[in-house]
């Protein structure tokens, strides 16, 4: 894929991993998750991401605690909020056939009129696979798999009735009506694997997020536009992105300028205390002016 660099696909994104919040019960869950998402897009954020897995991730929480399905609870989103992109950081290719996330992810599009955004990974949970039941293949296949989803959710964006046949999945004439509304829908590929998911990320993704300091992220970066050099890419088209953990806006205010001198195009930021709206608003808009 090639063609002109468009604009970022996200500035400045909130995600939001942890869906424990003290004092608010079930059933008032998803309205406090409502509330967030409206204060962020009123309040400098341009895009919305939550993770997606079955159980809570260790470096977030115990893995008892809840955790919502993800496109449900974009879907949800998108019908109480108006401006912000929404996405996975990242959706595990092996939890959904790569048709069927096609169709799903067009769904969200359609419902938030053009919002939505594709953020695909390898996986990596084992124990929540085998919870649930899922395969879970060796890095090697999960890596094949990945490969093989992006060609069939490409192809299902934006063709009529695609048909693939691959090592792991396969489509025949697959219809996917209606269509995304800007024709086709932003890929954000995650990880940082030199060898094989930077390629991808230089072969068919709109968008990586990374991982590390401003020197180790520089190297990922380099390592990069060497793939793109090998398959005739301009790296100017893919926004590159980081995923941060803000405690202090103004401290994480001074450590942006590093990163964006190492060729970050935007921020993903998460906030332990999210649901303090109002420090939520401030770092929003504190983190806005630095990258405006």
């Amino acid at each position: 894929m090639s063609g002109a660099a468009g604009p970022p696909v996200t500035r400045l994104g909130l995600q939001i991993p942890s869906f424990t919040f003290p004092g608010v019960p079930d059933n008032r869950l998803f309205e406090t998750l409502a509330g967030i998402a409206i204060i962020a897009e009123n309040h400098g954020f341009d895009s919305i991401w939550v993770m997606d897995h079955l159980y809570q991730i260790g470096m977030v929480g115990a893995k008892e605690e809840p955790m919502l399905e993800a496109y449900t609870l974009l879907a949800a989103l998108a019908a109480r909020t108006q401006e912000a992109s929404l996405g996975t950081m990242v959706t595990g290719v092996t939890y959904r056939n790569p048709a069927l996330l096609a169709k799903i992810v067009t769904t969200l599009d359609v419902v938030s009129a053009g919002r939505a955004i594709l953020g695909l990974g390898a996986a990596w949970n084992d124990e929540e696979h085998a919870g649930y039941g899922y395969e879970f293949p060796s890095a090697g296949e999960r890596l094949d798999r990945l490969e093989e989803a992006l060609q069939i959710c490409r192809a299902m964006f934006t063709e009529a009735a695609p048909s693939f046949t691959g090592r792991h999945y396969r489509i025949r004439d697959a219809l996917n009506n209606p269509k995304p509304i800007r024709g086709r829908i932003p890929v954000l590929v995650g990880g940082g694997g030199e060898k094989r998911t930077l390629r991808l990320v230089a072969q068919y993704a709109d968008a990586c997020n990374l991982f590390g300091d401003p020197g180790q992220v520089r190297h990922k970066l380099d390592v990069l536009e060497r793939h793109c050099a090998d398959v005739g890419r301009d790296p100017a088209e893919i926004t590159k992105t980081v995923l941060l953990t803000v405690r202090d806006a103004a401290a994480m205010a001074d450590k942006l300028g590093g990163y964006r001198a190492a060729g970050v195009d935007g921020f993903v930021v998460n906030m332990p205390d999210v649901n303090d709206l109002d420090r939520l608003a401030s770092t929003g808009e504190t983190l806005r002016k630095v990258l405006d």
